[in-house]
């Protein structure tokens, strides 16, 4: 897995890559290149044995403050249609391509965290924030539709149709305590705390079954559009198939042993 990332940081060690945007001085915004690297890079993912968790960090204080002013949102005015399509596409396919990862990505958000900086939060599958973080879907505010890079289907199941309503609407700032409230972040900590916290929880992870962990992700964005019938058959299926893996083994014969199990993601 590439570690040698030219438009975003990223270091891989023991099973975790820590990526975080990397232009501290403006707030890390996004532009077209560091979009489309981190959309191909999360795309090779579920091809990596050596990353098994993704901690996506803060850099300088803050996590993002979306598309950059000057290299995205100006040139956008001046596109055709057809090249605005296939921008707002590219957008939602990082989205798409963090979903269908395969491995935890815990997003670490330290104060400003807005527009498509939100939505890389937001398609993370936990998030750690600080009392400073400020969250804010605030597309309304440039003149665009709330319904950006998926935020319409993913924020209202995470607090709540109401709730997501409303920022969607207003794009008004939800604190760090409104966050945790509502359950878009899973947890506060210190600042100073953040990052050894992201860590913490990824070596967690990281030190459990991973090929079931993957297989989790998989259901938890599959079973959005199934039944309950069908979400039971397929959680059969999946849970049969894990039942062959060598971390089941492993885990009977270390409690038979009354030992903590040790699993190797196979």
């Amino acid at each position: 897995m590439r570690s040698n990332t030219q438009h975003f940081r990223c270091s891989i060690q023991d099973g975790i890559a820590t990526v975080s945007l990397n232009r501290p001085d403006r707030k890390n915004p996004l532009t077209f290149d560091s979009y489309a690297e981190l959309r191909d890079w999360f795309r090779d993912l579920p091809y990596s044995d050596e990353v098994h968790a993704v901690v996506f960090a803060s850099n300088g204080g803050n996590f993002s403050s979306g598309g950059d002013v000057h290299d995205i949102i100006g040139p956008l005015t001046r596109m055709n249609m057809k090249d605005l399509l296939q921008f707002t596409r590219m957008t939602g396919d990082l989205v798409k391509a963090m979903v269908n990862c395969g491995k935890p990505v815990i997003a670490a958000i330290d104060g400003i965290c807005v527009g498509a900086g939100a939505i890389i939060a937001m398609a993370s599958d936990l998030r750690i924030g600080t009392p400073e973080a400020k969250t804010a879907f605030l597309f309304t505010r440039v003149g665009l539709a709330g319904c950006d890079m998926g935020a319409c289907a993913i924020l209202p199941r995470l607090i709540g149709q109401g709730r997501a309503a409303e920022l969607l609407y207003t794009g008004r700032t939800m604190s760090a305590d409104e966050g945790e409230r509502w359950g878009f972040f899973n947890k506060l900590v210190a600042a100073d705390a953040l990052e050894a916290e992201a860590q913490s929880l990824a070596e967690r992870i990281v030190a459990g079954p991973n090929f079931a962990h993957m297989m989790t992700k998989t259901m938890l964005a599959q079973e959005w559009s199934m039944s309950i019938e069908q979400a039971i058959e397929a959680e059969a299926q999946a849970q049969a198939i894990c039942m062959q893996t060598g971390d089941f083994e492993r885990a009977y014969t270390a409690f038979v042993a009354k030992q903590k199990p040790v699993f190797e993601g196979d």
